[in-house]
């Protein structure tokens, strides 16, 4: 039986191969008449970092400060995304129809692709990995792998060429 693919879930940290893998997921979407859902995951304010903050100001005043600073953060992520969607679909604005979510989550890479794979009901998870070293890959793990081992769905893993770096991103 060949498989229905109506969601893809792409998701990015937004490095230089970003544009490169999105081709890939727009590609498929196209050929499938599937939709797309964006996710970029960013790990939360350490509570480290927090603590710091609150002992050189009022407590209050930093956890404005934060919220404050990460929703701009979030809407430069968000508003970075929408001008790659424009951008990769120029030539083909029906294409843009395709992009039917873009969602930026406070919580770990790993944990937003995967609940986020489950809320859109996805059936393809398509995300890029730069070539790490063995060791690297043991020590510290990488997303990719993380994804990889708990998904219950198809993940494309899209070699991002050594030195791809691409204009304008």
């Amino acid at each position: 039986m060949i498989p229905k693919i109506d969601n893809i879930l792409y998701t990015t940290g937004l490095g230089s191969g970003t544009p490169y893998v999105f081709r890939y997921a727009l590609s498929l979407a196209q050929k499938y008449a599937a939709k797309i859902h964006i996710i970029h995951g960013h790990e939360p304010l350490p509570a480290a970092a927090q603590n710091l903050a609150d002992l050189y100001m009022f407590q209050g005043k930093s956890e404005d400060i934060f919220e404050k600073a990460v929703a701009e953060v979030e809407k430069k992520i968000t508003e970075r995304l929408e001008l790659l969607c424009a951008k990769e679909t120029a030539n083909n604005p029906q294409s843009l129809e395709r992009i039917a979510s873009i969602t930026v989550s406070k919580m770990a890479p790993k944990q937003a692709i995967l609940e986020e794979a489950e809320k859109r009901n996805a059936d393809l998870i398509i995300m890029g990995s730069h070539r790490h070293s063995v060791l690297a890959d043991a020590m510290l793990g990488t997303t990719t792998l993380k994804v990889l081992h708990r998904s219950t769905i198809p993940v494309l893993v899209v070699r991002i060429p050594e030195g791809y770096q691409e204009d304008g991103f």
